[in-house]
């Protein structure tokens, strides 16, 4: 029986391929240049599913999936938070002193400003993390390090000259897994999360009032997020996450509000809460 394919957007050894193997590790990650053409792999059916980050604790939502999400036609049906460590890297025998530059994605750059700062080196942005491993791994130059995972650094045969020298030990990334096809979590089966994207209407106080009903129903909403759609900056499309089931009392009848609101409404997935949510659940007062 052939193995599961999940496709990622980035070189092996990236976040993404972690996440892959830490939820899913039967299956074989599918390394994608953009995310476009991961996205463009599932709806073909050369991947079997695909491992998307959609934001980051530190650096905020990864931009480009709120754009292409919606407009893939694809589903979510899982979620994965992890958390991310950047190990700082360089070729076999380097020494800290020898570095004179690093190389990585921009956030992870951003993310470990102190350890760069203290080295004294220049930062040089790469299109992803795993990639500047790989290249630092082929040029062999011992003047330059990359930031990247442990994998990375295994895939690629660099020494780890400094461990897990990321800023914040908060610093996770939350991905979603995609499917061609949409497979609702049943009713009744633990935490619960609901995403789903829609339009207002062109009315006075339309969001507000489309919004309402998730308070009055006692509807915890954990995330909102809003986009042009087509370059058109009176055009606004809203993505979502809601906890619970569209058939449970509440959440039905917010559901209700929000389409006599709306435009639009399409509900992109119904999907098991990940167990890390339980970590940053606010106190009640």
């Amino acid at each position: 029986m052939s193995k599961m394919k999940i496709a990622f957007q980035g070189e092996p050894g990236a976040n993404s391929h972690i996440a892959i193997v830490e939820a899913y590790p039967d299956a074989e990650p599918m390394p994608c240049a953009t995310f476009e053409d991961a996205l463009s792999a599932i709806s073909s059916g050369e991947a079997d599913l695909g491992m998307i980050p959609i934001e980051n604790s530190v650096a905020g939502r990864v931009a480009d999936i709120h754009h292409l999400l919606p407009a893939s036609g694809l589903f979510i049906i899982g979620e994965w938070f992890l958390p991310v460590r950047h190990q700082l890297m360089a070729v076999k025998g380097t020494r800290l002193e020898d570095i004179k530059s690093v190389e990585s994605h921009v956030h992870a750059l951003g993310q470990c400003r102190r350890m760069i700062r203290k080295l004294g080196i220049k930062p040089i942005v790469h299109a992803d993390t795993a990639g500047s491993a790989r290249d630092i791994s082929e040029r062999k130059d011992k003047t330059v390090a990359a930031i990247a995972s442990r994998l990375a650094a295994k895939i690629y045969g660099l020494d780890i000259l400094a461990e897990d020298i990321e800023d914040e030990a908060h610093n996770t990334t939350r991905f979603v897994v995609l499917a061609r096809e949409p497979k609702w979590a049943p009713q009744g089966t633990g935490p619960l999360v609901t995403t789903f994207v829609f339009r207002v209407r062109n009315l006075p106080a339309a969001l507000y009032k489309a919004l309402g009903g998730f308070a009055t129903n006692g509807v915890n909403m954990t995330k909102l997020e809003s986009y042009m759609v087509d370059g058109n900056f009176f055009a606004t499309q809203f993505y979502a996450d809601v906890e619970g089931h569209p058939d449970d009392k509440g959440l039905a009848f917010a559901i209700e509000e929000l389409k006599f609101f709306s435009r639009e409404f399409r509900i992109v997935g119904v999907y098991p809460g990940h167990p890390f949510r339980a970590t940053f659940s606010e106190a009640q007062d």
